[in-house]
């Protein structure tokens, strides 16, 4: 969603009906994951994909049908019968898409909201009937709390109750989910399934050591979605023209920063001072965090030292083994730019549980189905 925010928005405050084609389900090997979300307006345009190509052309066209007032739609795609020039999925396996319409005044208003929300990075999950005892497409949207923080309904009380208390456990989390409930809201029930889809604000990217290397990390990371921030205690060095892409540039020592800095089980640490004053108090604050990842930069004699100097300093050994360091997968790089590839592939490997090894070398599903992280 996040990739066609602007189209959206744009199309809302215009007032231009849209159908929303958004990936509720997969199964096996596909090639995006629930959430993924196709847009077709009323002049027929067409912004996002749900599947790289492979659907996009039949999902138009029952876009277009729900548009002109057929009703919220659930289609399948599974294997494409290739000799046949059948529509379906390439990759082997299954998604299931639900196409809705947003064509009134008051239902684009509603989408508007969401889509600032979104674009805002505020906090909010929303919840749609896929299928059963309450209408298909209905709309629950759920903010983390107070006054005002749901709007829409699912069809009763007690189903909004429900799926409001689940959907502010999965946005704290940062997952999205099919679920499933009796009519009234009730556990461990089949009648209907919904679909929620959160939207948590960006994971952060804390890179420290406002060198070269680091601000080619600061331009992957921002590609890969991260709010990145870049530390550096040299007013020289730790300037906006030399980090254009980082969303935030601090001018202050690393570890006394990371102490009040926000992180949570998200969050992407590099640490590429290579500098002992720098890197052991700063490497001892990063491992009282519940951050997802630490890289270290440096070569192996400087790795050994490190860790030799963390250990002095009280660090066990369960905490040392937290780090990746020296950082980075094995790429043969050299550049700061290949380097920064090197890192960014080590984050996504160990954010989905990669092997890290050459696919062609592999066997069964390309895709993981999480990490260690819990994130998707």
């Amino acid at each position: 969603m996040r990739d066609i925010l602007p189209d959206l928005r744009a199309r809302c405050a215009d007032g231009v009906p849209l159908a929303l084609a958004t990936v509720v389900a997969v199964h096996g090997s596909a090639p995006r994951d629930p959430g993924a979300v196709m847009a077709v307006d009323a002049a027929g345009a067409v912004v996002g994909s749900v599947s790289g190509g492979c659907v996009e052309g039949d999902l138009y066209e029952v876009a277009r049908e729900v548009l002109d007032g057929a009703g919220p739609r659930l289609v399948a795609y599974g294997i494409s019968d290739d000799e046949a020039f059948g529509v379906g999925l390439t990759c082997g396996g299954t998604i299931e898409v639900l196409v809705r319409a947003y064509v009134s005044t008051a239902e684009l208003a509603d989408l508007r909201a969401l889509l600032d929300l979104i674009a805002a990075d505020r906090p909010v999950a929303e919840a749609t009937v896929l299928s059963g005892a309450a209408e298909t497409g209905a709309r629950l949207v759920v903010r983390p709390s107070g006054a005002g923080s749901t709007k829409g309904t699912l069809g009763s009380e007690g189903l909004d109750a429900a799926v409001t208390d689940d959907a502010r456990g999965l946005l704290a989390q940062g997952h999205t989910a099919t679920q499933w409930y009796g009519a009234h809201g009730q556990r461990r029930m089949q009648e209907v399934a919904v679909f929620i889809r959160t939207y948590a604000p960006p994971p952060r990217m804390l890179v420290f050591g406002a060198i070269d290397h680091a601000a080619a990390t600061a331009r992957i990371g921002s590609f890969l979605g991260y709010r990145v921030t870049v530390c550096d205690a040299r007013p020289a060095f730790a300037t906006r023209e030399r980090f254009p892409t980082a969303d935030e540039v601090v001018r202050a020592w690393p570890h006394t920063y990371l102490e009040s800095a926000e992180v949570d089980a998200r969050t992407v640490i590099c640490v590429l001072t290579h500098d002992p004053k720098f890197d052991v108090p700063l490497l001892l604050a990063a491992l009282r965090t519940p951050a997802a990842y630490i890289g270290v930069m440096g070569s192996r004699r400087t790795h050994h030292d490190r860790l030799a100097r963390l250990r002095e300093a009280g660090a066990d050994e369960a905490a040392l083994a937290r780090l990746a360091s020296p950082v980075g997968l094995d790429l043969g790089a050299r550049t700061p730019e290949e380097t920064a590839v090197s890192i960014a592939a080590e984050v996504i490997q160990h954010r989905w549980g990669g092997t890290g090894r050459p696919l062609g070398e592999l066997t069964g599903a390309i895709h993981h189905p999480g990490g260690p992280d819990g994130t998707r």
